[in-house]
């Protein structure tokens, strides 16, 4: 929640001022701007030259135009967004947290909850592209319906509580779907992004090993949901490929400098990255045989003394 404000909070107010100050001043602008120009090119011969001034006025009067209603109308437009969506934030986490109240989760506290949960998946839609807002909402759902498992089985038979309850499941469920899967797409993009631009081997290593965890987080509520298996085989094969290009780094040194042995043996840690996460590909086939021949050749060379 406080990385989430903070993100929001990035927004600065933009500059803005009424529309009647605004065209006042451009128009004011324009004008001297015209004078300015004119002043310049008349040769008191050719009156011709008001006709280029008079254009570079217009030139500058279209500018302010389009950067008060396209450019700074755009950049206030998302201040305002960011400013809601926090006072959203701020004003719907009044009610107690259901994972930690053994209190009876009565109609009106379940109401209340679900409300929350509709308001909180809402205003993480307005900037979706930030993962901490829908992190909330699949936290509060993931105690509600933590809440609700454990209150369904003390409902009495026939209480109206039962099917409150149950419809609570199914929307909570839904939203926490929905939510984990935003999270961990932006989450995992995010982190995969940071990898790529890091150059020591170790940093893209940790980052990547990162975003595959975050990913395995969703799989373990989800382990049949096709977007996260693609994820964590991407992620998978990303790692490997950083492993194995490293090894394949390492060996080509060790060679170069005469010794064979090491060169083999890093050879085989790059064949055995390829292989431990069972991942069959083309591309790791391809490159399975080219380390394969790889030592077969090596393995044809005298050790340098």
């Amino acid at each position: 929640m406080q990385q989430y404000r903070e993100d929001v909070n990035k927004y600065r107010r933009p500059f803005w001022m009424p529309a009647l100050n605004y065209y006042f001043l451009a128009a004011t602008t324009a004008a001297a701007f015209f004078v300015f120009v004119w002043g310049i090119l008349h040769d008191g011969i050719d009156d011709s030259q008001w006709i280029m001034a008079a254009a570079a006025a217009v030139i500058i009067l279209s500018g302010a135009v389009f950067l008060r209603e396209v450019v700074l109308r755009g950049a206030r437009d998302r201040f305002l967004s960011a400013k809601r969506l926090d006072k959203s934030l701020r004003n719907i986490s009044s009610h107690p947290d259901p994972a930690q109240d053994s209190t009876k989760l009565t109609l009106e506290r379940n109401n209340a909850i679900l409300r929350e949960i509709k308001q909180k998946s809402d205003a993480a839609k307005v900037l979706g592209k930030f993962s901490e807002g829908h992190k909330e909402v699949v936290d509060i759902c993931d105690e509600y319906l933590a809440a609700t498992a454990r209150e369904l089985p003390k409902v009495g038979a026939g209480s109206p509580r039962i099917a409150a309850l149950r419809k609570g499941n199914k929307l909570a469920g839904r939203s926490h779907h929905f939510h984990m899967l935003q999270w961990v797409e932006i989450e995992a993009r995010s982190l995969m992004q940071d990898a790529n631009a890091r150059d020591k081997i170790s940093e893209k290593l940790d980052i990547a090993q990162k975003a595959l965890g975050i990913v395995e987080r969703g799989l373990a509520f989800y382990p049949d949901e096709i977007r996260l298996l693609e994820s964590q085989a991407l992620l998978q094969d990303f790692t490997a490929s950083i492993k194995v290009s490293n090894w394949i780094d390492k060996a080509e040194r060790a060679f170069f400098k005469g010794n064979h042995k090491r060169a083999i043996d890093l050879y085989k840690d790059a064949l055995f990255d390829l292989e431990r996460d069972s991942i069959k590909s083309m591309d790791r086939q391809l490159m399975a045989e080219k380390i394969h021949l790889e030592i077969k050749r090596i393995k044809g060379f005298p050790e340098k003394t």
